[in-house]
């Protein structure tokens, strides 16, 4: 009997023991095989930007798939064009809100008929042509971002594709031009707009926009200041990238051209929102602005109300005449009584 049960622990300690070793050499086996997809793991670094040979010489050309790009694609088509459609709608609506219930701002007194000159031919021509440049540049850029959107619907994608072709080449052509112009105009206006302390004072009474006493101002007042200024430097933004991405001198690789093409969108519909008050209160916002980059000089009493120490020192300078050929010979009434600076 006891024989019996001896042989019976024999054979499962051989059973267990073979079982063993051939689990153990199977994993073993299995360790030393490739199981990996060399496919998969080809296309795994082609996403991940591995770089392999190519007999094309040029930047980049050993990358055959870019995966930031898809990167790029999402925030531009994404949050960056949802964040500029909410905010040229905003600054529209409340443009168009503070209009319904506050109106232009009106002369407080009636005109004088005398002409005070206030931009000379070179200032216009630059002002108008540097506009024509913002604007077509806007609408071309407006219609690359938005444009599949809201155009395709509208007018189809053959006609649609035919036109984006047509905006992207005239934004290209007109970019460099709009950076010359811009670089002139901060040479010419940057002394008139040094920020003064009486600029304070108008931004804390909003420039007399909701009522009250119209506060002092030289040849530009606060808001013009704010406005050259957000120019300058979202302009310079929009310029250098326009440049980086118009002109393929740099060398740079595709990563830093979607960089530079975000920075691009982001400054140029920032500047683009400002735009929309600078036009409204030189137009529809203001009477007698328009008038004043058209023909180049304003109606005294204009100039009185929205720039007194300006008027003041062309006063003190002889240069206000009447009907342009009468030179005034008392100053002193241009001041107001409570004009500290006021002879």
């Amino acid at each position: 009997m006891a024989t019996a049960i001896s042989g019976h622990r024999s054979r499962r300690l051989w059973w267990a023991t073979t079982l063993a070793l051939s689990i153990l050499t199977a994993g073993l086996m299995a360790a030393a095989i490739d199981w990996t997809n060399p496919r998969a793991d080809l296309w795994h670094q082609v996403r991940d930007g591995v770089e392999g040979y190519s007999a094309v010489r040029g930047l980049e050309s050993g990358e055959l798939i870019q995966a930031s790009g898809e990167v790029w694609r999402r925030w531009r088509n994404g949050p960056l064009a949802w964040a500029g459609g909410v905010l040229l709608g905003g600054v529209v609506f409340a443009l168009g809100l503070f209009h319904l219930l506050h109106g232009p701002q009106r002369l407080a007194k009636p005109r004088t008929g005398v002409r005070v000159p206030r931009w000379h031919l070179g200032e216009r021509v630059l002002h108008w042509i540097t506009a024509i440049l913002f604007l077509t540049l806007a609408l071309t850029g407006l219609s690359l971002l938005y444009g599949r959107r809201l155009l395709i619907p509208l007018i189809g994608h053959e006609s649609f594709a035919a036109y984006l072709a047509g905006a992207k080449f005239v934004h290209n052509l007109t970019g460099p031009l709009f950076v010359a112009c811009l670089v002139v105009m901060g040479l010419i206006w940057f002394r008139d707009n040094l920020w003064q302390k009486i600029d304070w004072d108008w931004l804390k009474s909003f420039g007399g926009m909701f009522g009250g006493a119209h506060p002092h101002a030289g040849r530009m007042n606060a808001g013009e200041k704010a406005w050259f200024w957000l120019l300058m430097a979202m302009g310079t933004v929009v310029s250098v990238t326009g440049l980086i991405l118009d002109l393929p001198l740099f060398g740079l690789e595709r990563e830093q051209l979607q960089l530079s093409h975000l920075l691009h969108v982001a400054a140029a519909l920032i500047v683009l929102a400002a735009s929309l008050g600078h036009i409204y209160i030189g137009t529809l916002g203001t009477e007698g602005a328009l008038e004043g980059m058209v023909t180049g000089s304003v109606d005294l009493s204009w100039a009185r109300q929205h720039h007194d120490l300006w008027l003041a020192e062309l006063a003190r300078e002889g240069k206000v005449s009447e009907s342009n050929r009468q030179t005034v010979k008392r100053p002193s009434h241009f001041f107001r009584p409570d004009d500290p600076s006021a002879p």
